[in-house]
């Protein structure tokens, strides 16, 4: 393994101040605190081969994200093969494989209800297979490629597809229960789309015209009027952006006073609207070209001395952006807490494990930052080009290669640090 030290990042790997990670019982909450760099944070347990090597044809690119089933100890990872794989996540060996017509690009979602699996494919269609041996259990013809993760709720599964169309299906059988589809914009468009979002009662979801969009999660009816932030952008600027989208998947957090929907547009920036009404909260255009969000909560804890009062609840909106780098915004104003460049080339969404955040970037590889002030904790050069977002799960991440191969990382806390306790000044 070789690391990455200043010079990947263009600065130094800077002492990190806070950050939290904690493995605890299976699926508890992270609380404890980065409290100094950690050293060798990052290493690589597993590397398999899992792709079909008569696929493999020029340059292979991974944009999607594997699915976890921790229970099972399965991983569920689509790819450019145009498979579906499963796997185990303990071996890489591969349990099953189910052909599509078109390469696998999405982040699968398991249902651990059903032990069922729903997924898209650049052949237009939406999946559901099953988790134990990948029968198919119903495909469903969207008519352009599904490469965002679907969501699931009380029998209904949304998704949405590059074509601009939000579908609600029938979680059982695949029967279409509505649908909603807007005229895709004119001009130039960033690649990638948004995928869709749940509310308590209501589904988000934007589109390459710049707009976002509510609608009734039950029979699809608009709860909105169409929130223009490709119009936000033209007046900011005076002048008509070049890129409408808005790429972004909605982020919703549920506050005291209500819900809260995050989103970001292309030339716009980063918006947080009521998931009333759609009226902005707040807004901030510095943070442009951001294609992936992350809401990043480190819950209430007692200092890691013992010692002192409660640490609050903190959280953080993490956006990710190929054009302005890595921004932490504060999810109550819109303040920017800190931003940090990255090498140049494209960078995946950012991913929560062990109290860090997670990113791969399509050049130098993958690097772990500390959520609170942004410095790099840690990196690894994994000898080749990325392009997925990796999934995590308490100390455990897993990302496929452009390359096809899949890679099981570990993440290491730092020990506990004694510190004395003072009383903050009046």
């Amino acid at each position: 393994m070789i690391r990455w030290e200043a010079a990947a990042l263009g600065a130094a790997c800077a002492a990190v101040l806070g950050g939290c990670g904690s493995i605890g019982t299976l699926g508890a909450p992270e609380a404890p605190l980065w409290l100094h760099h950690p050293g060798s944070a990052l290493s690589v347990e597993l590397r398999r081969e899992i792709t079909a090597e008569t696929r493999k044809v020029g340059e292979m690119y991974e944009h999607g994200q594997p699915a976890l089933d921790p229970v099972h100890r399965r991983l569920f990872v689509g790819s450019s093969d145009w498979g579906l794989y499963a796997v185990r996540a303990d071996t890489g060996d591969v349990l099953w494989r189910f052909e599509t017509m078109g390469p696998v690009q999405s982040e699968p979602l398991y249902d651990a209800a059903t032990d069922t699996v729903y997924f898209g494919s650049n052949d237009g269609a939406l999946y559901k297979v099953r988790a134990s041996d990948g029968k198919l259990l119903f495909r469903f013809m969207t008519n352009a490629e599904v490469s965002r993760r679907p969501v699931l709720r009380d029998g209904v599964i949304y998704a949405t597809n590059a074509n601009d169309t939000l579908v609600a299906l029938d979680a059982e059988t695949g029967n279409m229960r509505w649908y909603q589809h807007r005229t895709p914009a004119f001009g130039m468009e960033v690649s990638g789309y948004a995928g869709p979002a749940l509310g308590k009662d209501r589904v988000f979801t934007a589109f390459s015209d710049g707009t976002v969009m509510a609608y009734d999660i039950k029979d699809g009816s608009e709860e909105w009027v169409a929130v223009d932030l490709a119009g936000e952008a033209e007046q900011a600027t005076g002048e008509a952006p070049k890129y409408l989208d808005v790429d972004s998947t909605p982020v919703v957090d549920r506050t005291a006073t209500g819900e809260v929907v995050f989103v970001a547009g292309y030339a716009a920036g980063v918006f947080a609207l009521d998931a009333e009404d759609g009226t902005r909260v707040w807004s901030n255009d510095k943070a442009v070209g951001v294609t992936e969000m992350l809401l990043w909560r480190q819950p209430a804890h007692q200092p890691r001395n013992g010692k002192g009062p409660m640490v609050p609840e903190r959280k953080l909106l993490i956006a990710a952006s190929g054009l302005s780098g890595l921004w932490a915004i504060d999810p109550e104003d819109g303040r920017t807490v800190w931003r940090r460049n990255l090498p140049e080339g494209g960078m995946s969404a950012p991913v929560a494990v062990a109290g860090a955040i997670l990113v791969t970037t399509s050049r130098y590889g993958i690097f772990l930052f500390s959520p609170l002030d942004g410095a790099v904790i840690d990196g690894i050069d994994t000898g080749g080009a990325l392009s997925t977002t990796p999934v995590a799960h308490e100390r455990r991440a897993f990302l496929l290669t452009n390359g096809g191969s899949l890679l099981g990382l570990h993440i290491t806390a730092p020990p506990p640090v004694a510190t004395s306790y003072q009383a903050p000044p009046p």
